[in-house]
């Protein structure tokens, strides 16, 4: 029989005085009897508690029925009992709240030679923790507030005491100098910050711990070589091992760091700046929310206390500004929605995310405290409870609202707890068994289970009505362009009005386009949630779309965006958040349709464009393989690393499209970016199917292989539309006759499967789409043999059997992944070998220029706009270049590069190529990569100029630096003829010479 007649008026914060036992105010009822008397015998049977436990249930009338009524309500309550018998005697004769206090002082002073040792110290005072807590709360010792003060304390201490072990570690290593040995947290730039439940003392009985950590690289007394950025992520990483691992003796808490900012793309710990940055330029209206309870509990308090004053700014806005008004008016029409709609039920409700629940009393008092709180400091607190007081107390809520919603609040945070104590689960669903929900409503205190359900429905209910209110009068969303309003049947006067002076030349039109996305025509419009976040962004959509050469133009191209993009919410909420990024999107739609194409496809490319870095310097090789490495360590398995590498390099390639249109790279640059991304990819995905292919053929023990990048990617000189030219080379001892793996594969057969495989990796289409298109056939035997080519073989081969054009093509060969370095020398010294050879000038010049009258022949073209294939375009530059390098690097290897534009100066510098010469040929092959970097980038098909959309026009005139588009067409004209004369005088005319 339950002693508490009234569960909800049994506990005070205060807490009583005296020893636990003595203030037993609840006595569950045991669900059965005598199963739970079992286990009180094997307690009082204990050989040095079994005595003490006797006499004291004689002389507590109360305390046998409360025990009997945890064993058999709570099995991990009963666990832990029964695991210390002695412990539970000490718990019954002492107060809690002088227990509790001692167990948080042991805690934050915890130390321990090994890690192995801090782990099980903070592990079993976490027990001491959880039984002393679980019976005083269960018996209405203490309440709520100390019970999730006592949670959220321990958390802090168990976290210091990890800190110091962590620090002190670093300091034994002569990475670190402490300030002070015995405290190396103070002072040492090392911020914990406590978000969500913890930063705000209310954390639940089987809680996850939300932190995010950053440091401040200025004030780290780091030592020797140790940086901090490095040192601070790993101590991150461990700190949380210490926490949540579990071991025999259990965990301590889960710890999650995905609050930080973009917890996809950025280190276990961040720094300051990069953290200050990113909420002042991307943070987003639910950091903000989250950011209300974040409280320094760890590391250096004071550093942590100075970076919540920095970004109090971010938190508090002086004003209600619009993005606030559009998060909260859309769920509040999502709650209308639903208003009235359902049945709540007891049985399986979520108490936390269910209607009703505990939730909705947090964001009822936390959407108020973002509205109200920039103007009243006194709206600034961390817990519910008392906020929900200064609510009242500034006028923004009633008395019976506050009462109805703090006691809510206090009944389900109880439920909550006892949900967890029966297993110790992080889970906030009530059980869906009769059996199950009995428990529950008898570590309540409740008599009978249908006296709690009606006061768990009545209070569900409560909650449910004052929540709904809080939306009644819905704030009017107004924008400073003026009138904007896109519904009813007739077009608005004043919005047409807005639309005109905005520099729309046909507003009706523009209003009708605006309108019919409200119909849902659109895939990306169909769901009400992506039409209420397009209605939100209507004013900086506009506005971005009339700030653009031709807003018509911009718009149509928008609307015709909208029409092949899948879904929309994602990309809609993304937009408004940040502004910056709709101006680029806006000014994409206008100049580069092959990039809007892309973004409507692969709407996560826009994700990268949030990176701060993005405005920064072009990433260089380290950054891109830190950034393919980081995405590619995600992947669980082969295949997703495949679809992790299409991801990257899409963002990638993208953003340096971006950079070209905005003007933050010069397109002289961007050839380089793209074979820079691209040969970080190939030597990425090498090494992961080189494992894949391991994992059923092993490896060729002594063997070596490398990617050696032709063409294009060789020269460093890609478009956006360019594909690979790849050889795969390799070589393996001779003893060596198959792969050492579970299904071994001959040597030639196993570099085959091995290549295959990385064509496969690098142009299959998955679902994350293309990586790049991918040709072989530069290869020795072209596609008439094996794909892997044997590096003895291609030496033999480039000596005794290929023809000039192939010499040629190896100008351009560069090694761009290799298994060892000694490897890839070898291969460049044999390809030197072979550029050396000593060669009939005259003989070579034919063969050149045939080549070129072959090609001509083939692909020959008028259009000045071919800048490849016309006459005096980019091949006779090229053709130039390589027959100037075959012909002279016996004499001058220096003069071998690459790149066209490095082997020309480095041929005028030798004195092989007239200084007039060379100028012309530079100036024309610097235009021609700048125009062809822009028409790859921005455009899918041939460019004719009379159809291109004006932005692609203006791109090339600001590339080409001509004054005029018209003016660049006729200075093209007479660079390409200037070009083929040049061609003709150095090599002859472009025609086939019949040769014996």
């Amino acid at each position: 029989m339950n002693k508490a007649a009234s569960p909800e008026t049994r506990k005070s914060d205060d807490g009583g005085a005296g020893m636990l036992a003595d203030r037993i105010a609840v006595v569950p009822a045991a669900p059965d009897p005598e199963r739970a008397q079992l286990f009180l015998k094997d307690l009082l049977d204990h050989d040095n508690a079994g005595s003490g436990l006797k006499a004291l249930m004689q002389s507590k009338p109360d305390l046998e029925g409360f025990l009997s009524g945890i064993i058999g309500n709570s099995a991990y309550l009963r666990d832990l009992m029964l695991a210390d018998p002695e412990r539970l005697l000490d718990l019954l004769q002492e107060a809690p709240e002088t227990r509790l206090k001692r167990l948080l002082e042991d805690a934050q002073s915890a130390r321990a030679e090994d890690e192995a040792g801090i782990m099980r110290s903070l592990r079993l005072l976490k027990h001491d923790l959880a039984l002393t807590l679980g019976l005083a709360d269960i018996c209405g010792a203490i309440g709520l507030n100390r019970v999730t003060n006592a949670l959220a304390g321990f958390a802090d201490a168990a976290l210091t005491a990890a800190i110091r072990f962590c620090l002190t570690d670093l300091a034994r290593r002569n990475k670190f100098t402490p300030k002070d040995p015995e405290a190396p947290e103070v002072d040492s730039g090392l911020i914990v910050l406590a978000m969500g439940k913890h930063g705000a003392n209310e954390l639940n009985y089987s809680s996850d711990i939300d932190l995010i950590v950053l440091y401040d690289p200025a004030k780290a007394p780091m030592a020797g070589s140790a940086e901090a950025p490095v040192e601070f992520v790993r101590l991150t990483r461990r700190l949380v091992k210490i926490m949540q691992d579990r071991t025999a003796d259990g965990y301590v808490f889960r710890t999650d760091l995905r609050l930080r900012p973009d917890p996809g793309a950025t280190p276990l710990a961040m720094s300051v700046p990069a953290a200050l940055v990113y909420y002042e330029s991307l943070g987003q209206n639910w950091e903000r929310a989250a950011l209300i309870k974040a409280r320094p509990c760890a590391g250096d308090l004071p550093a942590g206390e100075d970076f919540l004053r920095e970004i109090a700014p971010f938190i508090w806005r002086k004003y209600l500004d619009f993005a606030a008004i559009a998060d909260v008016q859309s769920i509040k029409r999502q709650i209308h929605m639903h208003k009235g709609h359902g049945t709540i039920a007891v049985a399986g409700h979520n108490v936390k995310l269910g209607r009703g629940g505990i939730r909705e009393v947090e964001f009822f008092v936390q959407t108020q405290q973002l509205i109200a709180g920039g103007r009243n400091p006194a709206l600034r607190g961390r817990r519910t409870l008392e906020m929900l007081e200064a609510l009242r107390e500034a006028d923004w809520i009633r008395a019976r609202t506050r009462d109805d919603m703090a006691a809510a609040y206090k009944f389900l945070r109880d439920v909550e707890h006892r949900i967890q104590m029966l297993n110790d689960e992080q889970t906030q669903l009530l059980p869906k068994d009769e059996a199950g929900l009995t428990r529950i409503a008898s570590l309540m205190g409740f008599d009978s289970l249908e006296a709690f359900e009606a006061a768990f429905l009545d209070h569900l209910r409560k909650v449910q009505h004052h929540y709904a209110e809080l939306f009644e009068d819905e704030p009017g969303l107004s924008s400073e362009l003026g009138n904007l309003v896109f519904t009813g049947d007739d077009h608005d006067p004043g919005t047409l009005e807005t639309l005109a002076r905005l520099g729309f030349k046909q507003p009706a039109e523009a209003a009708a386009i605006v309108k019919s996305w409200h119909f849902g025509r659109y895939p990306c419009t169909r769901s009400t949630k992506a039409r209420e976040r397009l209605t939100e962004m209507h004013p900086s959509l506009i506005g971005a779309l009339a700030a653009t050469d031709n807003a018509d133009a911009a718009l149509r191209a928008f609307d015709g965006f909208l029409s092949k993009l899948p879904a929309g919410v994602q990309l809609f909420s993304l937009l408004r958040s940040n502004p910056q990024l709709l101006t680029l999107l806006a000014t994409t739609m206008g100049a580069a349709p092959r990039m809007a194409e892309t973004v409507s496809k692969r709407v996560h490319v826009l994700d990268a464009v949030l990176d701060p870095a993005f405005f920064g310097a072009m990433p260089s090789v380290q950054e891109f393989r830190q950034g393919i490495d980081r995405t590619l360590s995600q992947s669980r398995f082969y295949e997703e690393a495949l679809d992790r590498a299409r991801i990257f390099t899409q963002e990638q390639q993208f953003l340096i499209g971006l950079r070209l249109i905005s003007d933050t790279l010069s397109a002289d640059r961007v050839g380089f970016a793209l074979a820079r991304l691209a040969e970080v990819v190939v030597d990425r995905l090498l090494s992961q199917v080189i494992a894949h292919v391991a994992e059923s053929h092993g490896l060729v023990p002594g063997g070596n292989v490398a990617v050696l990048a032709m063409g294009k990617l060789g020269g460093r000189e890609m478009t956006a539309a360019s594909d690979l030219d790849l050889i795969l080379l390799y070589e393996a001892p001779e003893e060596v006759k198959q792969s050492d793996g579970k299904r071994p594969l001959a040597i030639t057969q196993y570099y085959t499967r091995l290549t295959q495989r990385l064509v496969t990796a690098l142009s299959a289409p998955t679902a994350e789409g293309l990586l790049y298109e991918v040709d072989f056939r530069l290869r020795p035997s072209g596609n008439a043999g094996p794909l892997a080519t044997n590096l003895d073989g291609f030496i033999s081969y480039q000596k005794n059997e290929a023809w000039t054009w192939e010499h040629m093509a190896l100008t351009r060969a560069r090694v761009i992944a290799c298994t060892t370095p000694e490897f890839a020398q070898k291969i460049y010294d044999s390809i030197c070998g072979t550029l050396v050879q000593q060669r009939d000038r005259a003989k070579l010049a034919d063969d050149v220029r045939s080549m070129r009258a072959k090609i001509e022949k083939e692909k020959g073209t008028k259009d000045i706009w071919d800048l490849k294939q016309i006459p005096g375009g980019l091949v006779d530059i090229e053709f130039i270049a390589q027959f100037l390098q075959l012909a002279n690097a016996h004499d001058n290897p220096a003069i071998l590069a690459q790149g066209t534009e490095r082997a020309l100066e480095q041929s005028r510098d030798a004195g092989l190529l007239p200084l007039d010469d060379a100028e012309l040929l530079l100036e024309a092959l610097r235009l021609y990569h700048r125009l062809t970097q822009v028409l790859r980038l921005t455009l899918s098909g041939k460019f004719v100029p009379a159809e291109a959309p004006g932005g692609v026009l203006d791109l090339l005139v600001q590339a080409s630096g001509s004054p005029t588009f018209s003016r660049l067409e006729v200075e093209l004209a007479e660079l390409q003829g200037k070009v083929r004369q040049t061609f003709v005088r150095l090599i002859g005319e472009v025609e086939v010479v019949e040769t014996s």
